[in-house]
């Protein structure tokens, strides 16, 4: 699918007619994480969507001279675009990490086409104060401001990305096969650059692209989400840990949950897909169609 910038693939899976849910992926991750919980989904009705971000497996800049972003409004806009131009509506929205990150923003200021969000291991409107225990987990963020760093995510991207996803966990059944699986998505040509981005520009240490100026100055003001929201985190994730979602309540004027896994890291829908499904049919229920 063509949005003004990029030519997004994605896979459709489920009933056409059936009420639409869009899953977005993580990082680093592609949309295999969504295996455990799309055959449930489809079975009972769900038309599922699942788009690669930018800079991950297929999908692809429509423009050499496109900056290669990896900020929240960049991933924001691609969403809202990507729903806009399936014309998509009422649709349950999953994210997770990065895909929680955009559904944040999608869900606060291009609601028009979203009946509710499902968020996971990714907390809203994470503001400048760090514990350092987030700081200490976020060592592959602050990497990306060395050139030592930058080689790594350009020339090392697979063993990074498998100890990252070592760390953040515990061990699940089969993570060494769904690793293999996956990672030829970060074959990309722009995986590296948007990932390095991504970082440097959430932490100030590079400038954003003036095309989401506007997203991001709307973003920094923390707008309340209005539509019915539940938030998944793992109890034991070693990313962004429980505490990046706790207390967020004010920021939810609607419907709003939030659930902690007893025994699941960073990667929710990998290590919990019961969880997962169960987390989307119960947005369903509360949430009505749009």
């Amino acid at each position: 699918m063509r949005t003004p910038r990029l030519e997004i693939a994605y896979h459709r899976r489920g009933p056409s007619s059936g009420p639409v849910v869009v899953l977005v992926h993580g990082w680093p991750d592609d949309p295999s994480c969504w295996d455990g919980v799309v055959p449930e989904l489809a079975e009972n009705g769900f038309c599922c969507v699942l788009p690669y971000l930018r800079g991950t497996g297929p999908t692809r800049f429509l423009d050499d001279a496109v900056p290669r972003s990896g900020q929240i409004g960049a991933l924001a806009a691609d969403l809202a675009d990507f729903v806009t131009a399936l014309e998509l509506s009422d649709v349950l929205l999953v994210g997770h990490d990065w895909g929680a990150r955009a559904g944040y923003a999608v869900a606060a200021l291009f609601p028009q086409r979203i009946r509710g969000l499902v968020a996971m291991s990714a907390g809203y409107a994470t503001g400048a104060a760090l514990p350092y225990e987030l700081a200490h987990n976020y060592w592959y963020e602050w990497f990306t401001a060395t050139e030592r760093g930058r080689a790594a995510y350009r020339d090392d991207r697979r063993e990074l990305s498998r100890y990252l996803w070592s760390s953040w966990s515990p061990p699940w059944p089969g993570r060494d096969e769904q690793f293999d699986r996956t990672a030829p998505s970060w074959d990309n040509p722009d995986w590296a650059e948007i990932s390095i981005h991504a970082y440097l520009h959430r932490w100030h240490e590079a400038p954003g692209d003036p095309a989401y100026d506007d997203i991001e100055s709307r973003l920094a003001a923390a707008p309340p989400i209005k539509l019915p929201t539940l938030v998944v985190h793992g109890e034991l994730d070693r990313d962004n840990t429980p505490a990046t979602t706790d207390g967020k309540d004010e920021l939810f004027t609607g419907w709003y949950e939030r659930q902690v896994l007893a025994g699941a890291g960073h990667f929710v829908p990998r290590e919990a897909p019961q969880a997962t499904s169960a987390a989307i049919h119960r947005l369903a229920t509360v949430s009505g169609p749009g």
